[in-house]
């Protein structure tokens, strides 16, 4: 399974308008690309961890899920997906994405003793 992690942080003075224009872009394109697997959004929780002040300032963040790279590089591709990159475009003050091949919990034995096993969680790209 790969994942498609965006984390994001809106521009300041974003209109509801506004808003409501990339909320409608994002639905689109994981309703409308059939190569989504599934797609889940997030706030950020906060809760005094070390790890917290190191981590960047992305209140939200958009996981997806695609079978395979070809299945990415098709949502990449669709036209609806340009349309929600351009929102973003507009819409944010800062991005970051990343891409992961997954597997299950057991794929990091083989991971950390220098193996590839299938779906083994190493990055695929930084985009």
């Amino acid at each position: 399974m790969l994942v498609h992690l965006v984390l994001f942080a809106p521009r300041p003075g974003l209109t509801r308008q506004e808003e409501g224009a990339l909320a409608a872009a994002f639905e689109r394109a994981v309703g409308d690309i059939p190569t989504v697997r599934s797609a889940r959004v997030g706030r950020r929780v906060r809760h005094g961890a070390s790890y917290e002040d190191g981590a960047g300032d992305y209140p939200y963040a958009a996981l997806l899920e695609f079978d395979d790279l070809a299945g990415l590089q098709a949502y990449l591709n669709h036209p609806a997906h340009r349309d929600l990159g351009a929102r973003f475009q507009d819409s944010l003050r800062d991005a970051r994405v990343f891409d992961y091949d997954t597997g299950d919990a057991s794929a990091i034995r083989a991971w950390l003793d220098g193996g590839e096993p299938p779906r083994s969680g190493r990055v695929v790209s930084d985009l």
